[in-house]
């Protein structure tokens, strides 16, 4: 009798430490995201309207300060990132047909480092731009006023749990 309560704990406590093994895989690496996409679906900003008799302004409302395709690194990345500049001062990194694997912890980033890499120098001097929207679609990300985009090269999806890039786009210089 004694021999089966012992095996029957240590049942137990094999059961409990698969459970707490399986728990925290689910929790800390969500594999599950792999097969869930999020998909977002953002219109461009529009131009805030012009105030009543006001001078026309003759440069355009939106402009295109650089476009470029996304590079793979750790998971496939296509699509493209803009950088879009309104009249008004706003600025905006777009992500257009963009698409990439789902992913915890993902973050947007303006880098310094080229978007050719290598891929362990995106995070060491960057802008966040908040957290990834969705793995697939359409999506604006606002870019401070106090950023100088002259000082960065590159627009990256950027895992923060694990410290590896999911994919950069360049940025044109003196964008």
């Amino acid at each position: 009798m004694a021999v089966l309560r012992r095996h029957t704990r240590l049942v137990a406590a094999v059961v409990l430490l698969g459970l707490a093994t399986l728990t925290f895989v689910l929790a800390y690496f969500e594999p599950q995201k792999l097969f869930i996409d999020d998909r977002v679906s953002e219109a461009l900003p529009a131009p805030r309207a012009p105030v009543p008799g006001a001078p026309a302004d003759e440069t355009p409302a939106v402009r295109t300060l650089s476009r470029a395709p996304f590079r793979s690194y750790e998971h496939a990345t296509s699509g493209r990132a803009r950088v879009l500049a309104y009249a008004d001062g706003r600025r905006y990194v777009r992500f257009e047909a963009f698409r990439t694997s789902n992913g915890p912890a993902l973050k947007v980033y303006l880098s310094a480092a080229p978007a050719t890499g290598p891929g362990g120098t995106f995070d060491d001097r960057y802008v966040d731009l908040g957290d990834l929207k969705g793995n697939i679609g359409a999506q604006n990300y606002a870019i401070p006023r106090a950023v100088r985009l002259d000082r960065y090269r590159s627009v990256v999806i950027w895992c923060k749990r694990f410290g590896v890039p999911f994919g950069a786009a360049a940025l044109r210089a003196g964008a």
